[in-house]
C-alpha cells in the first residue's frame, strides 16, 4: 500500500519481533494497522506502547469498554488524528451497539445521548487533552461525584495515552483505514 501524502513514508516490511502484533491486527482487521507500519521503525517502544494500551483496555478496567471508547474517540476528534478517529469511532459504534453516540460524540454537549457520568469524564478528557491541560475545580468536583480516585486516576493514565497516541498518528499525518464504514450494526434513534 502506497501513501502519497506522508511525509515520512510507511514500512513495507516489518521487523520480525512484530510479526505476533501484525498476524493479530490481519485477523482482526483485515491488514496490518497504519500505525503500525510508521511505529515498526521502534519495535521495542511499539511492543511498551501496546502493552500500555492492552493494560487500560483489560477485561477488570476500572472504566467501562463503552466509556473507554467514548473518551478515545473525542481525544482522537481534538488531535485531529484521522486513523484513530477512524478507529476509536469503530469501538465506540461495536461496544455501545450502534452508531447514534458514535455521530454525536463531537457535539456531546448539546446531546441527550451521554449520562452525567459520561458528560464528567468527556468534559475532563477535553480538559486534560489542552495544551497546557485546563483541569479547573468544576471538573475535579464533577469528576468526583461519579468516580474514585483510582478511576480517575486510570481515566488520566487512558487520556494521556490516546493523547500520545493521536499527536504521534496526527504528526506523521498516517491516514485513516475505513475500519468505521465497516460497522455492522444497525444505528437507531435516539
Amino acid at each position: 500500500m502506497k501513501e502519497t501524502s506522508a511525509w515520512v513514508a510507511p514500512m513495507e516490511t516489518l521487523p520480525v519481533s512484530l510479526s505476533p502484533i501484525a498476524a493479530m491486527q490481519k485477523k482482526h482487521f483485515g491488514a496490518v494497522l497504519n500505525p503500525t507500519r510508521w511505529w515498526g521503525r521502534m519495535p521495542r517502544l511499539f511492543w511498551l506502547v501496546a502493552l500500555f494500551v492492552g493494560y487500560l483496555e483489560r477485561r477488570k478496567a476500572r472504566l467501562t469498554p463503552v466509556l473507554r471508547s467514548l473518551l478515545m474517540t473525542r481525544v482522537s476528534q481534538i488531535c485531529h488524528c484521522a486513523f484513530c478517529i477512524d478507529a476509536n469511532s469503530l469501538r465506540l459504534a461495536e461496544r455501545s451497539g450502534a452508531l447514534d453516540k458514535v455521530q454525536a460524540v463531537s457535539d456531546w454537549q448539546n446531546s441527550a445521548l451521554f449520562s452525567e457520568e459520561e458528560r464528567a469524564a468527556l468534559a475532563y478528557a477535553e480538559a486534560v487533552s489542552a495544551t497546557p491541560p485546563e483541569v479547573d475545580e468544576n471538573i475535579k468536583s464533577l469528576l468526583k461525584r461519579h468516580f474514585t480516585e483510582e478511576t480517575i486516576t486510570e481515566m488520566t493514565a487512558l487520556i494521556a495515552f490516546q493523547n500520545l497516541s493521536a499527536r504521534f498518528n496526527a504528526a506523521l499525518d498516517i491516514p485513516a483505514q475505513g475500519l468505521c464504514a465497516t460497522f455492522k450494526g444497525k444505528p437507531h434513534a435516539g
